[in-house]
């Protein structure tokens, strides 16, 4: 049977992440059922965790990078079939203009997109947070919880994906990219980046397939009142 590369998989959202929501409800295992390339984070917001050619990678909060078991689960993951489309090269641009330049290859705001960038990067900036524990503090909390690492002349590649405003709740709107070096050893979530040169690749999506935690009884009883998405901005920024 041909791989579905038109749809984005997604199990969980982030909103569930916002009241602290971060028991692992799908394996990785079951997750690599719906695509080989992707990202997200492991029960307990375990760190950060980049997916590429069927791989998943984990960078954890000591910024120790390791291959992923297929039995560990994740609270919240996208994967896609890759079918990356060449779209130019990007080079000698901070992060404010790398992600201008990402918005101007994708050509509309109104898509889900996959984007992998790779190549030399002047500097990148990186977080990944602790394990926690149960009882789980929320999604804002997270930010004194996290640690950042920088590396500077660094190859690799940058993975993730650009959601509508639209949808925002279940997604994070706007772009979410994770980082992985060359050689494995460094990565997570990317807080700043400047690249040196690197060539973009883009993917764009005509399904969006959200799949719940319907066994959750945490999720299924959880009151998802407050400022859901202004908790997401600042987790995510």
């Amino acid at each position: 049977m041909a791989k579905d590369t038109h749809s984005l998989y997604q199990h969980g959202t982030l909103a569930l992440l916002v009241p602290g929501l971060y028991d692992g409800t799908q394996t990785v295992g079951e997750l690599l059922q719906h695509g080989d390339t992707g990202i997200g984070t492991l029960s307990g917001l375990d760190g950060e965790l980049i997916i590429d050619q069927g791989r998943v990678y984990q960078v954890n909060s000591a910024g120790a990078v390791r291959q992923v078991s297929a039995d560990e689960k994740v609270p919240f993951a996208n994967v896609h079939y890759a079918d990356f489309q060449a779209a130019g090269s990007i080079s000698g641009t901070d992060y404010a203009e790398t992600q201008a330049a990402l918005l101007q290859a994708l050509g509309s705001r109104n898509l889900f997109v996959a984007i992998r960038l790779q190549g030399t990067f002047t500097a990148v900036r990186t977080r990944a947070i602790t394990k926690q524990q149960p009882p789980y503090a929320g999604l804002a909390a997270m930010a004194a919880r996290q640690h950042e690492f920088t590396r500077d002349t660094v190859s690799g590649t940058v993975i993730g994906y650009y959601s509508p405003q639209v949808y925002a709740g279940a997604v994070s709107p706007g772009f979410h990219l994770h980082f992985l070096s060359a050689e494995h050893d460094f990565g997570g979530h990317i807080l700043d980046l400047t690249v040196q040169n690197a060539q973009l690749a883009l993917q764009k999506f005509t399904d969006f397939q959200l799949h719940l935690p319907t066994e959750s009884t945490a999720f299924l009883t959880q009151d998802f009142g407050g400022d859901i998405l202004g908790d997401i901005q600042k987790a995510e920024n």
